[in-house]
């Protein structure tokens, strides 16, 4: 009887000792397990970088490029992804859902509709940059003012589409206020966005055309013949704001300080643009 027990009491000692066994090394596995994700979260979330899309009218291609690099240096953890194209079909894209956090416009119309529609708030619409309209010419084409256009040598004239493009918009603007439109309106050639307009002087598909005079910097394949008068058109601002929808507004918010800065503004500068009045 007593070997019986004896035997009884070793069997329940094993049992108790391999649950406890087998509870602590569930216990550290746990632990360790918990560690590991600790650790990699925080890893994860030091090293994260933020996408901020921003949608920016054509007519700053060139200053983008160093603005982007600029910006890395002082925010490295900010990766800028950049849409470029006419105000208006950036302002449609973004009614229709594209990813944006902050738009810069090249004319008030655009922005005014995302106001309206209470995509952006009014009260956050900063003007960012001013900006003069020239007419450029093919090299030899002899132009000296804008009754020049009405000639018979001058048979194509870009501008771009009113419609969408707010440098499009300043062109017929000017157009109309100095009474030459019905008279050159069937020599215009439409552009997508004012870079296309540009293209179309120097590929020999348009003689003259309207661009900003920032759109001329580093180019040396056309002429400025002239830069329209302020009176003719409206202002030429272009207006910025961060999107009332950002998920990264802070980020957006330090994007929009950079370009307001002078660091920012002096970039600008350098690529034919004008500091805001």
């Amino acid at each position: 009887m007593k070997k019986k027990f004896g035997i009884l009491t070793l069997a329940l000692c094993l049992m108790l000792g391999a649950v406890g066994c087998s509870n602590g090394s569930s216990s550290s596995s746990s632990n360790s397990s918990s560690g590991s994700s600790s650790d990699a979260s925080s890893s994860q979330s030091s090293g994260k970088e933020i996408e901020l899309n921003i949608s920016a009218a054509a007519s700053l291609q060139e200053a983008m490029v160093e603005i982007e690099k600029e910006f890395k240096e002082v925010n490295p953890d900010v990766k800028l992804t950049v849409n470029l194209g006419s105000s208006g079909t950036l302002m449609q894209q973004i009614q229709e859902g594209a990813d944006c956090d902050v738009f810069i416009s090249a004319g008030a119309k655009q922005m005014d509709a995302l106001v309206e529609d209470g995509t952006i708030n009014k009260d956050d619409v900063k003007t960012l940059l001013i900006n003069d309209l020239v007419l450029v010419a093919a090299k030899g084409e002899k132009i000296d003012s804008l009754d020049d256009l009405k000639s018979d040598s001058i048979t194509k004239i870009a501008i771009g589409d009113p419609e969408s493009v707010p440098a499009g918009k300043y062109a017929k603007e000017v157009l109309d206020n100095t009474k030459l439109y019905d008279a050159v309106q069937n020599k215009l050639v439409l552009g997508k966005d004012v870079k296309q307009v540009l293209s179309y002087v120097q590929q020999g598909a348009a003689q003259v055309g309207f661009v900003y005079l920032s759109d001329t910097h580093g180019v040396d394949d056309v002429d400025v013949v002239l830069t329209t008068d302020e009176d003719t058109h409206s202002e030429i601002a272009y207006p910025i704001a961060v999107l009332k929808d950002s998920k990264k507004t802070d980020a957006a918010k330090q994007f929009e300080d950079f370009l307001l800065s002078d660091a920012g503004q002096n970039i600008l500068e350098k690529y034919g643009f004008k500091k805001a009045k």
